[in-house]
């Protein structure tokens, strides 16, 4: 099963507020779910899988590894205990969250417990999440060109990652974009609510088309039945070249994730 395009993120989702937005999403036809040991929602994702009816086989898992677990024989007993909590045999896709804080952990040892996890069977594909060029060079240096399933990486009008999206392509790493609504700056934007307008659609379905037509997978979150649902819809929207041109215009190096454990960003 490939990722598909449009998932449904759990970022800042917990409890009974998790097992809902999980849950409906999976009632309105959304089949790719993607967590993170840090969110502290594995269990409620879980609960919501296992109570939702679709096949294992018809619904993408994506968890990520946090820094914590980089270390020496850390990274696969954590992600033994992802797979507990979410009540799975294997996840779909696992990627390292973050590169290790000040590079305490060298990429190449945590990237090598990653394979071996894959090796083992408890996660189909792997990935990397937040990292600049310098760390995706040691990455796939340290795993093989091709075996980085996908980059998780933050992308919205405001903030496009041009560099490092440009890297990726050229050693064949997907792209998965998070805060693809900016954490709802995109939805009151004027211009995308003007270009949304244009085709009958929201401002908000407007930048999740622009990020799709660029072939990146969105990964939006809701706990609102109607917004799960117009996210969707997303799909259907095509953008002409003008529009895209006047959303790629709105870059201004917005960030807005940006830890003081991150490393040294690509301008």
């Amino acid at each position: 099963m490939k990722m598909p395009k449009l998932g449904l993120g759990t970022f800042r989702l917990t409890g009974q507020q998790a097992i809902d937005s999980v849950a409906t999403g999976l009632e309105l036809g959304y089949r790719h779910i993607d967590t993170a040991q840090i969110y502290g929602n594995e269990a409620e994702v879980g609960q919501a899988l296992a109570a939702g009816g679709a096949a294992r086989g018809e619904v993408y898992v994506t968890t990520k590894i946090w820094t914590a677990n980089l270390g020496a024989g850390r990274l696969i007993p954590s992600l033994r205990q992802s797979l507990d909590k979410l009540q799975l045999d294997q996840v779909d896709m696992t990627l390292i969250h973050w590169p290790s804080p000040n590079g305490e952990v060298a990429v190449a040892e945590y990237m090598a417990q990653l394979a071996e996890a894959k090796q083992l069977g408890l996660t189909r594909e792997i990935g990397i999440s937040n990292f600049p060029i310098g760390h995706i060079e040691q990455a796939i240096a340290a795993v093989g060109e091709g075996e980085i399933g996908t980059h998780q990486l933050e992308v919205h009008p405001y903030l496009q990652n041009l560099k490092v999206r440009a890297f990726c392509r050229e050693h064949g790493i997907a792209l998965t974009g998070y805060m693809p609504l900016a954490y709802g700056r995109a939805v009151n934007d004027e211009l995308l609510q003007r270009i949304g307008a244009k085709h009958g659609a929201s401002a908000a379905q407007a930048a999740l088309a622009w990020q799709l037509q660029q072939d990146i997978t969105v990964i939006p979150s809701s706990t609102k039945r109607a917004h799960l649902a117009a996210n969707l819809e997303a799909m259907k929207l095509r953008l002409d070249e003008d529009d895209m041109a006047r959303i790629n215009a709105l870059e201004c190096n917005g960030r807005i994730v940006d830890p003081d454990f991150g490393p040294a960003w690509d301008d």
